[in-house]
C-alpha cells in the first residue's frame, strides 16, 4: 500500500518530511527515489530537522555519505549516484549501515538502485515525482515483509 501527498513548495516538502521524521524509530532504512531535481535532498533537510539535527544538511553526492549525530536519532544520508554496484559500496564499508540488527539510527539512501542487493529486504520507500517547478507528489510505502 502506498500513501501519497502533494507538496506545493520546497517548504511544504520539508514540513512533510519533518513531521514524518518525528514518527520514525531506529533502526530504519529509507530509500529516497526520484529523478534529478525531484526533491530528495530537500526532503532529507526536512527529515533531519524533524530528528532535531541542527547542522546544515547537504547532498552527499561527492562524499557519498554524510552522518549527523546531533539529533534524537543518528542520521546517515547516502547518495549512491556515483557508485555502480553493491560490491563497490561494500568495498567502501557501507554494508554495516544496512544491517537492521546493528544499525544505530536511520539511513536515508538516494539512488539506491545503484547498489541493489546491499539494502535490507525491509525498508521504507519514499518516491518524489516532479509535477511542475514547485509541486511534487510524495509517495510513502513499506517494502518487504514484517514478521
Amino acid at each position: 500500500m502506498q500513501i501519497e501527498v502533494i507538496s506545493e513548495s520546497e517548504e511544504m516538502t520539508q514540513d512533510i518530511a519533518e513531521k514524518y521524521a518525528k514518527s520514525i524509530n531506529s533502526p530504519t532504512v529509507i530509500l529516497l527515489v526520484g529523478d534529478l531535481g525531484a526533491g530528495k535532498t530537500t526532503f532529507a533537510k526536512g527529515f533531519a530537522k524533524g530528528l532535531g539535527i541542527k547542522e546544515l544538511v547537504t547532498s552527499p553526492t561527492f562524499t557519498i555519505m554524510n552522518d549527523y549525530k546531533s539529533g534524537r536519532l543518528n542520521l546517515y544520508h547516502f547518495d549512491m549516484y556515483r557508485l555502480s554496484s553493491k560490491e563497490e559500496a561494500e568495498e567502501l564499508g557501507f554494508a554495516e549501515y544496512f544491517d537492521l540488527r546493528t544499525l544505530d539510527g536511520v539511513c536515508l539512501v538516494e539512488w539506491a538502485e545503484n547498489v541493489k542487493g546491499l539494502l535490507p529486504a525491509l525498508c521504507v520507500e519514499i518516491t518524489l515525482k516532479k509535477i511542475d517547478e514547485t509541486k511534487r507528489k510524495i509517495g510513502f510505502s513499506v517494502k518487504g515483509w514484517v514478521k
